[in-house]
């Protein structure tokens, strides 16, 4: 992809989404997933950064749309230190909506907002060590979620498929779901996902137009929910941050571009687009 060129979109409503936002692009809105979309998935979350190239594209795109939305699984502070948001000149139109979008945190103020924790995920954190003794996992304490990875297990995709139920179990004990996505299976209170946020903030700024861009399988509520808001008249964009181990948002992508290296240069030229 060159800087001056824009991939076309495989289907009549994502070249309608791409169309409106090129249009009006003061009414649209670009949200991102964080692992996966704006950064490279790594053995260790912890050590998970923002592409190198991901800030500049954001900051020059950001103060051309409606707001940019980070849409992501992690605390809000985690996502705001990992992609190096904080602070930053140009991103005032950046909101954080972590832990599927129970907490916000907005570039203008710096501040988090958030509801109290859900009282399952003390019990599930409090069980969990007895359970994965021995399985070679590991555990991301997200505190208002636990993630158990499989990544750094002998054999991971075993590993995956051995921890699903009794994962699943556990939760329903304690009034939680399990989310699976790319070797890491996550415990987190129900009514809450990406779907739910991203629906509620494009309401909030009124959106013309929303682009979506995910990799994982916890992304599928936020392309239903595109998909809901198409077709109630707000014309939508949905990008897929390709990769091997997950084809689901591939197959429903109006658009697919290679991993956290596509989707910053998408969002490069989309920023030179509108100029």
């Amino acid at each position: 992809m060159s800087t001056n060129a824009l991939p076309a979109p495989v289907t009549k409503a994502g070249q309608d989404g791409l169309g409106a936002l090129l249009a009006d692009p003061g009414k649209a809105l670009v949200a991102l997933d964080f692992d996966g979309t704006l950064a490279p998935i790594v053995a260790d979350p912890e050590l998970a950064r923002a592409h190198p190239e991901a800030l500049g594209a954001l900051v020059a795109l950001a103060p051309k749309v409606a707001a940019v939305a980070v849409i992501t699984g992690r605390p809000a502070e985690v996502a705001v230190r990992n992609g190096g948001f904080a602070g930053v000149p140009g991103l005032e139109h950046l909101v954080v909506l972590g832990h599927y979008g129970a907490e916000r945190w907005d570039a203008r103020t710096g501040e988090v907002t958030a509801p109290e924790a859900h009282p399952g995920v003390d019990a599930v954190r409090a069980e969990l060590p007895g359970l994965l003794e021995g399985s070679g996992t590991w555990v991301e304490d997200k505190g208002r979620a636990v993630a158990v990875h499989t990544r750094r297990a002998a054999d991971p995709q075993a590993a995956f498929d051995a921890l699903r139920e009794p994962l699943t179990g556990l939760a329903m004990r304690h009034g939680l779901i399990v989310e699976p996505g790319r070797m890491v299976l996550e415990l987190r209170p129900p009514g809450v996902d990406k779907g739910a946020a991203l629906t509620g903030f494009a309401r909030e700024i009124g959106a013309g137009s929303v682009l979506f861009a995910g990799d994982d399988l916890g992304d599928l509520p936020a392309y239903a929910a595109v998909d809901t808001l198409r077709a109630s008249g707000t014309p939508g964009l949905l990008v897929c941050s390709g990769s091997d181990e997950v084809t689901e948002l591939r197959e429903r992508a109006d658009l697919v571009v290679d991993g956290p290296e596509g989707v910053v240069e998408l969002l490069s030229v989309l920023a030179n687009r509108i100029g």
